[in-house]
């Protein structure tokens, strides 16, 4: 077999279940010193479970031959968290058969029950398959209960044989639906408890808070304030000690407590430097306001994001919020806060941001959290369905996206969000200026237009093609329940426009049944004369409200009908009676249900 290189010199970062970043990359002869203190710092037990013996000679005599020159068919892999070691793994071909390896891994003391195991074991089975494995073997003490837990749980068919006080394992490297469920809920749980710090903070800095009323350091800082936010809030400026009655200090460095969040109004030139103090401080999550980073600025924040664990929205951003009434978050510098309730928004573009949330709020829909993504650098619009997901609150998604940098990831998640709550987008760059004007704001370049269509049928997302019409559906869909099936009835006081609604259903794959004859037979007695109500039901013109409200009642209660729409327009006969056909939405029946 060839030496695995599949992964070599390749470093990947990924989620632990608590949410931190850890970096995961080939090991090298460099890191020997590292593997050692690994294995020296662990305690005799954990010694005891990896090697079946107490043993630090075993330890040095395992870094060694990990850390040693390439060699066909072997593959070490090591973790790191903000550039402690914290976990190796390997998987080694026998000559006899090249298409099982043999396992091992270990994890440092202080980083057990975090996924550390399970991260290693899921990138090694990535590789392997890769080189042609398709079999994994592992030997166990039948105590290291740890260790056959994470075996159990990865998803992959595995096989016991216990002899005496050791058991040998086999696992099969196939992945199934079982496998790829139990990766996604790993990544979902993970990425859900990353976002906290961001959605959930306990405390904030806001760093670049001026002290011109136009700055938009300032503006950030009152509108948390103003929100109400429930948790320690620091500005940092080191010219002033209060700023809209608000502590001042004069770094990240030199606040008492380390905040969670941190969020960054500076000068592009100082992004990286006041990054990398908020990663030395602690600081568990960054959002970055400032735009026009060069490529140098922005490969030194993202290093830096990457090494202290850090989450990041930004650069290029318009802000967060969260409306939950333990957090009240508006860390944007938006003129209005957004009505708290159950939407939850992310954009690509602030402006964008600005209008949707404007025009949810004229709607009546209240927002859950809303996040301005602005370049992408780190958290995407898959983060934050995932966050909806779990958040117990949101049961709508509004996004708008140019660009997906995982589209493969993102119709995984999305299909699976859609079977709980509907996912709204507009179609952003749809055309050559659209996707110009997109990669003239923003660092991500549109997604092309037939990859990002096939995209969205494919996970059932809602594509509209404005603005408008998104905050149009999220309405709709936000004061009607969704339909159980696809039969709509058609209800019109004019029969042209009957015709129209019935042709416009049927083209988006809807159905326009007959009605059943009992129901039309009691639709008759309460329209006028020369109704018509097969389907579409033409009222006609002398329709008045009470009759029209009689009527969509009927429909809404029959088994026949998932969804009724109802197509109006105005008339001189109800102007001239008082009527308002109208007034048939009004006096909805409280048991009303489509």
């Amino acid at each position: 077999m060839t030496t695995d290189i599949a992964h070599r010199a390749e470093m990947t970062h990924a989620l632990l279940a608590d949410g931190r970043t850890v970096e995961i990359r080939q090991a090298r002869p460099e890191d020997i010193h590292q593997v050692l203190w690994l294995y020296e710092e662990m305690s005799p037990e954990n010694l005891r479970l990896r090697f079946f013996g107490a043993s630090r000679l075993s330890g040095r005599m395992a870094a060694e031959r990990f850390c040693g020159p390439p060699r066909p068919g072997f593959l070490p892999l090591i973790a790191f968290c903000e550039d402690q070691i914290v976990g190796v793994a390997e998987y080694e071909t026998g000559p006899a058969d090249p298409a099982t390896a043999e396992v091992a891994l270990a994890v440092a003391d202080d980083f057990h029950h975090r996924g550390v195991g399970t991260l290693l074991l899921e990138h090694l089975v990535h590789a392997a398959r890769a080189n042609g494995v398709a079999t994994f073997t592992a030997d166990a003490l039948a105590d290291n209960h740890a260790m056959l837990k994470v075996f159990a749980d990865l998803g992959l068919s595995t096989a016991r044989r216990f002899e005496n006080s050791e058991v040998h394992c086999t696992v099969g490297l196939e992945p199934d639906e079982r496998y790829l469920a139990a990766c996604d809920e790993r990544g979902r749980t993970a990425d859900a408890a990353s976002l906290r710090p961001l959605l959930r903070p306990r405390s904030i800095a806001v760093v670049g808070a001026g002290t011109k009323p136009g700055s938009v350091g300032r503006a950030v800082l009152r509108n948390i304030r103003r929100a109400g936010f429930t948790g320690a809030l620091h500005a940092v400026n080191p010219h002033v000690h209060t700023i809209e009655h608000t502590p001042c200090y004069p770094s990240v460095t030199t606040i008492p407590e380390p905040p969670e969040l941190a969020v960054l109004a500076v000068p592009a030139r100082a992004v990286p430097q006041v990054a990398e103090e908020c990663g030395k401080s602690g600081v568990r999550a960054l959002v970055v306001l400032t735009s026009g980073l060069d490529d140098a600025e922005a490969e030194a924040l993202l290093v830096t994001v990457r090494r202290y664990g850090m989450r990041l929205v930004g650069p290029n951003c318009l802000g967060i919020a969260n409306t939950e009434e333990p957090v009240r978050l508006d860390a944007t510098f938006a003129a209005h806060r957004p009505l708290p309730g159950t939407a939850g928004v992310a954009v690509q573009s602030g402006g964008v941001g600005i209008a949707l949330l404007g025009g949810l709020s004229r709607l009546g829909v209240g927002v859950s959290s809303f996040v301005s993504l602005g370049d992408k650098y780190d958290v995407s619009g898959n983060d934050l369905l995932q966050w909806w997901e779990e958040d117990g609150r949101t049961d709508l998604a509004l996004l708008h996206l140019e660009s997906f940098g995982n589209p493969r990831a993102f119709s995984r998640t999305a299909r699976r969000v859609t079977r709980k709550m509907p996912l709204l987008t507009v179609d952003a760059g749809r055309s050559d200026a659209g996707r110009r004007a997109a990669a003239s704001h923003t660092a991500a370049a549109a997604t092309p237009t037939m990859t990002r269509q096939a995209l969205f049928t494919q996970a059932g997302i809602i594509a509209t093609r404005t603005v408008g019409e998104l905050l149009d559906t999220a309405a709709l869909l936000h004061a009607q329940p969704l339909p159980t099936g696809s039969r709509v009835a058609v209800v019109s006081n004019a029969g042209g426009a009957g015709v129209l609604a019935a042709d416009a259903c049927v083209e988006a794959g809807l159905s326009v049944p007959e009605l059943p004859t009992d129901l039309v037979e009691e639709l008759l007695e309460w329209l006028p004369p020369g109704a018509s109500a097969t389907n579409p039901v033409d009222a006609t013109a002398a329709v008045g409200d009470q009759s029209l409200s009689a009527v969509l009642d009927r429909l809404s209660a029959h088994e026949a009908v998932d969804a009724v729409l109802l197509a109006l327009v105005p008339t001189a006969l109800a102007a001239a009676t008082g009527d308002d056909p109208l007034r048939a939405l009004t006096h909805a029946a409280p048991e009303r249900r489509r």
